[in-house]
C-alpha cells in the first residue's frame, strides 16, 4: 500500500533536508520517510524556488487577454462568413 504525504508535510521534510542539520538518513528515521525520497522533496524545493518569487498573475494576464482577442476576431471573421453565406442563398 502507498503513503500519500500531504505537501505541508513534504515542504517540512525537505526543507530540513535543505537546512542540513541533520543528515537524510537521521530525517528518514525521524519522519519514516525513505532517504530518496527525501533527497526527490529537497531537490523539487530548490528547483520551485525561482517560481515562488516570480510574477505568474501578470504572465496569466497576458496570455488571456491575446487569446481573449484571438477569439473576439475568430467570432468577427465567422459572423462576417455567417452574413455572407445568408446573402447567397
Amino acid at each position: 500500500m502507498r503513503k500519500n504525504y500531504s505537501p505541508k508535510f513534504k515542504a517540512k521534510v525537505a526543507l530540513e533536508a535543505v537546512k542540513g542539520d541533520l543528515s537524510l538518513g537521521e530525517l528518514s528515521s525521524r519522519y519514516e520517510v525513505h532517504p530518496t525520497q527525501i533527497g526527490r522533496w529537497r531537490k523539487d524545493l530548490l528547483s520551485g524556488l525561482p517560481d515562488i518569487f516570480s510574477d505568474k498573475r501578470r504572465k496569466r494576464d497576458l496570455d488571456t487577454s491575446t487569446e481573449q482577442s484571438k477569439l473576439y476576431e475568430e467570432i468577427g471573421r465567422l459572423k462576417v462568413e455567417l452574413d455572407w453565406l445568408k446573402k447567397k442563398v
